[in-house]
């Protein structure tokens, strides 16, 4: 690991993985997200909502399903010529490309229909910062978990698995 390539390590009820950061090609991103990393912002979050064979999303509810306060969004950098492969991360957003926060997904498989293609409201994508580079085990476990619907959201794990705590480790 270099000091440009910052690591995370998010210890999790269903076990631990590592992510590396992409600073030089989504600097706004990777600026924001570590700013919810050292604020302790995710401890205490779930994974809220599983699609086997798609991804994994998480950062934004509590225990209880209420969704926690946020910074202001940030400016999407989904044409940074990262792709959304198999184990990146990448920020979930609304309709709206500029509307990311702090929750964000990690990609099952190749998702190449994600990516950036045109600077149009269907074609921003979505951004990819970084990627699993270890554990990659437990998130591929983590997506037998079956799920239902929950607070009017679908795809979300009947049994809860928590982000105990990130933190970026040197």
């Amino acid at each position: 690991m270099s000091e440009t390539q910052p690591r995370v390590k998010f210890q999790t009820t269903a076990g631990d993985f590592i992510i590396e950061l992409n600073p030089e090609k989504a600097p706004i991103t990777v600026k924001n997200f570590l700013s919810y990393v050292e604020e302790g912002f995710y401890a205490g979050t779930i994974f809220h909502r599983i699609i086997p064979g798609f991804m994994a999303q998480c950062g934004g509810f509590d225990t209880d399903f209420n969704e926690k306060s946020t910074h202001d969004t940030i400016k999407i950098e989904a044409d940074n010529g990262l792709t959304n492969d198999r184990g990146t991360l990448a920020m979930a957003r609304t309709g709206i490309p500029d509307s990311a926060s702090s929750q964000f997904f990690i990609n099952y498989k190749d998702n190449s229909f994600l990516n950036y293609s045109a600077p149009t409201s269907q074609g921003w994508g979505y951004a990819v910062f970084g990627k699993v580079v270890e554990g990659m085990d437990i998130i591929d476990e983590i997506e037998k978990t079956p799920t239902g619907n929950r607070g009017g959201h679908q795809d979300v794990p009947k049994t809860d698995i928590v982000i105990e705590k990130a933190e970026i480790i040197k």
